[in-house]
């Protein structure tokens, strides 16, 4: 595995019984540490409107965090753009560059619910073959999950309307990309010729990154502009393989990159062995329930108040695949499996999310990772 670079994807979760400024001043002491544990990136997740999540404006939480690091870069994984305009983005970003250039990652996202783009419903290339439920090298890819039941929740449908800029017309996906490139390229331009410069944005030194769940829109349009791309691994395990061939498929080479560069995200929990990191992981399952039932996720809770959480056949059913997708246990095992990922995805990086009750396991996690990722280099 030498030469595959870690990376880590925080969402700033809130422990129960602590809140948004503790989870704040967790996650940019967790950068610090990260960055002296060798890990190559750090990026911020956005959410809303989840009680037990406070990263809701990545660009905020990475200028705070940039001024407490140093040479670790940092990113967005990702910003949504169907919540902001292109300009904005371009210049929040540049804003930051400007104190801290050269360290930045724009990481890209499209918002659930927004327009599909020119290219949706375009079929991602057969990636590696399934065999019940298998890829050939022992990767565990669950059936597809299906977010239907969601559709028309009150508490979407009020997210897409605090989020939305009322009588906006929503923009292509695909159209808002071209945009951001344009802005920081300087060559934006009008239909009617009219120019825009972002300042600051406009030149920023930073590394645009899409990030998708599948081999639709997302992957074709990073591969279309020549852009490095981030398959959700930990987000849709079912389709990271054709999230990953539909990127390589689609991909035109570009002044920024010769050849498709990809990384992959996994949820991990690492321990001194295998059951004390199971027992770490015990609030995980009803953690991602409570996203899954459109309650928003909870405060992650204690290992003691998960166990005392009813729980169903329907809730395992709920969870299953991003539970059986979780790599959980000794440095040895959840490296094995994170090598087993890379070999699968064909992955430039590997991304890492942790999420533990208490900030001292999950800063145990990395080290601990990262210190067998580097003998097996």
């Amino acid at each position: 595995m030498s030469g595959i670079p870690l990376g880590v994807l925080d969402l700033v979760p809130v422990p129960s019984g602590s809140g948004a400024a503790e989870a704040l001043r967790h996650s940019i002491d967790l950068a610090r540490q990260t960055e002296a544990f060798g890990f190559a990136r750090y990026w911020f997740a956005e959410h809303h409107l989840n009680p037990g999540v406070a990263g809701t404006s990545p660009a905020v939480v990475l200028a705070l965090t940039a001024a407490a690091t140093s040479t670790i870069r940092l990113g967005s994984g990702a910003v949504q753009l169907g919540h902001r305009t292109a300009l904005s983005t371009v210049e929040e970003f540049g804003l930051i560059d400007a104190l801290h250039p050269g360290r930045l990652d724009l990481g890209l996202g499209r918002s659930a619910g927004g327009p599909q783009g020119r290219s949706a419903g375009t079929a991602a290339p057969d990636a590696a073959p399934v065999v019940d439920g298998y890829a050939p090298n022992g990767l565990r890819i669950p059936a597809r999950f299906s977010f239907a039941h969601l559709l028309g929740h009150p508490r979407v449908a009020l997210q897409q309307q605090l989020l939305n800029l009322p009588g906006a017309r929503p923009q292509d996906y695909a159209e808002q990309i071209d945009d951001v490139l344009a802005l920081l390229r300087g060559d934006y331009r009008t239909p009617e010729g009219l120019e825009a410069h972002a300042v600051p944005g406009e030149g920023a030194d930073v590394q645009v990154w899409i990030l998708g769940s599948s081999g639709g829109v997302s992957a074709e349009t990073a591969g279309r502009n020549g852009l490095r791309f981030a398959a959700n691994y930990h987000v849709s395990p079912a389709t990271v393989l054709e999230a990953a061939e539909g990127y390589r498929a689609a991909f035109k080479p570009s002044a920024e990159l010769d050849r498709p560069y990809v990384t992959v995200s996994a949820d991990v929990v690492v321990a001194e062995d295998d059951a004390a990191a199971r027992e770490l992981a015990t609030g995980y399952a009803p953690w991602v329930r409570s996203i899954r039932t459109g309650e928003g996720a909870i405060p992650y809770p204690t290992p003691a108040q998960a166990r005392a959480l009813p729980w169903t056949d329907a809730d395992r059913a709920l969870v299953a695949d991003r539970v059986e997708t979780q790599f959980v246990g000794s440095p040895r095992t959840v490296a094995d499996h994170l090598e087993r990922l890379q070999e699968a995805t064909g992955a430039d990086e590997l991304l890492i999310t942790t999420i533990t009750h208490g900030h001292a396991d999950r800063v145990r996690s990395y080290r601990l990772l990262a210190e067998e990722w580097a003998r097996r280099a």
